[in-house]
């Protein structure tokens, strides 16, 4: 089996340098991701992306090595749950940031944004480097270059409200 198995992991092959590596790239893309945030004043920034990251990624090994212990005593376990589980309370985190004053919508972006944050979580936790790598990488130019292109566009009235 490839080390980078990705959900195909059983406990036996979660060594300590395993997990720091999962659990660590976890945090630092969702650091990385609330960088914007951080920058442009909003509470939701470096600490609380990377935050949930973290939290998604011990969710995702946890998971995992739960259907490996499952699996050897003879049960089922389906290691798909956490992640449906942690989607449902990112989605109750990101509804309580979002709020709408007239006709005006506030802190959209930094809700979508803490969503990717876990999906980081979920494939570092899960061992896809290379998808939480691209995925991050595009968060950042959604989060910084998009929204630096948008201010050029005519008739573009909008405010940047998080």
């Amino acid at each position: 089996m490839h080390r980078y198995g990705a959900m195909e992991s059983t406990f036996e092959n979660f060594t300590a340098l395993e997990l720091l590596e999962r659990l660590g790239a976890a945090a630092l893309l969702g650091m990385v991701l609330g960088l914007d945030r951080e920058l442009r004043g909003f509470a939701a920034g470096i600490r609380t992306h990377g935050i949930l990251a973290l939290s998604a990624a011990v969710v995702v090994v946890s998971g995992l090595m739960l259907h490996a212990a499952a699996r050897q005593a003879g049960g089922e376990a389906d290691p798909l749950r956490v992640v449906q589980g942690l989607f449902q309370a990112v989605g109750f985190v990101g509804a309580g940031l979002v709020f709408a004053r007239h006709r005006d919508v506030h802190n959209l972006t930094s809700a979508a944004s803490l969503i990717l944050a876990v999906s980081l979580g979920i494939a570092a936790g899960a061992g896809h480097w290379v998808l939480a790598a691209i995925a991050t990488g595009l968060g950042l130019v959604l989060l910084t270059l998009v929204r630096m292109a948008e201010a050029w566009l005519p008739g573009n009235d909008k405010r940047e409200e998080g």
